[in-house]
């Protein structure tokens, strides 16, 4: 592994952990009948924590398409759902909460998984599958997925709706990283002209406004315990299986290597749910009191 591609995913993940909390502390103020509305952004925009949470967001994006351009999407999304680690950093700060068991516990596994997936997968690059249908059934699945997880989350609101959110956001993330990946091999085949006649630097940007939609709304009605983990949780699953799937990345597949790359998986989802669930991680929405009016449907 390259110690660049360390770097820059590690820097990508603090920079997206430290967003992802202040756009939160921003976001459980906004009224909730702005949920799933780009009304939400337009009130968000004004509250200057959320745009230094937004801010560092796209600071860490932009390191995460540079470690993306670098090295294998199967390799660079594991370490980016390290940006769990930093969110619990700032949370403890915020809270004053120590980490205890679960936390050290969630620590432990979440960094375990992280290195033991890459350690027996030893992600590396190979060609790219060039068959479109096999591009767009992937990419169809992950987003249709994505938005019936959006139509139930309509319905349930307040109660499993953020967890859904956050799940869909994951996933339309976790194509756009695919997407950028491509993008930028475009860029590197053909220069900035041959990436704008393309539709993927497009369908990136729609997918990012899109996700953050989703992750605002998620954030404005619940905890960070209930919508971070299923986003940390959601992204690196949908990059990995965009980047097997048709990015031409290649994972060891011998037995003993496919047990511990699944052992690594497992315990990346079981130590973010545990660090995402840890009583540092902030209240947030579940501390204001609903309306009456805020339950209405748009």
């Amino acid at each position: 592994m390259s110690l660049l591609v360390l770097v820059l995913a590690v820097s990508a993940a603090c920079c997206l952990g430290f967003g992802f909390v202040l756009q939160q502390n921003a976001a459980q103020r906004a009224p909730l009948n702005d949920f799933l509305s780009p009304r939400l952004l337009l009130d968000l925009v004004k509250v200057p924590r959320w745009l230094g949470g937004i801010g560092l967001m796209v600071a860490g994006m932009v390191l995460g398409a540079i470690a993306l351009g670098q090295g294998e999407i199967s390799l660079v999304e594991p370490l980016l759902a390290t940006n769990l680690l930093f969110a619990m950093a700032l949370s403890r700060h915020q809270t004053k909460q120590s980490l205890g068991r679960q936390g050290w516990a969630g620590l432990l596994l979440l960094a375990g998984g992280v290195t033991a997936f890459i350690v027996a997968g030893e992600p590396r690059g190979g060609t790219a599958v060039s068959d479109p249908f096999r591009h767009w059934l992937i990419i169809g699945a992950m987003i249709g997925l994505a938005l019936l997880l959006t139509t139930y989350a309509k319905r349930s609101r307040l109660v499993a709706g953020p967890a859904l959110l956050a799940v869909a956001a994951g996933l339309l993330y976790g194509v756009q990283d695919a997407l950028t990946r491509v993008s930028g091999e475009r860029f590197s085949e053909g220069g900035l002209m041959h990436v704008l006649t393309g539709w993927q630097p497009y369908a990136v940007l729609a997918l990012g406004v899109t996700g953050l939609v989703l992750v605002q709304s998620a954030f404005e009605t619940a905890s960070l315990r209930m919508s971070l983990p299923a986003l940390t949780a959601a992204q690196p699953l949908a990059g990995i299986i965009c980047g097997v799937g048709f990015l031409g990345d290649r994972l060891r597949t011998d037995t003993g290597a496919l047990a511990w790359e699944a052992a690594g998986l497992a315990s990346i989802v079981v130590g973010i749910v545990l660090l995402g669930l840890h009583p540092a991680m902030p209240c947030g929405a579940v501390e204001r009191p609903v309306r009456a009016r805020d339950l209405q449907p748009n």
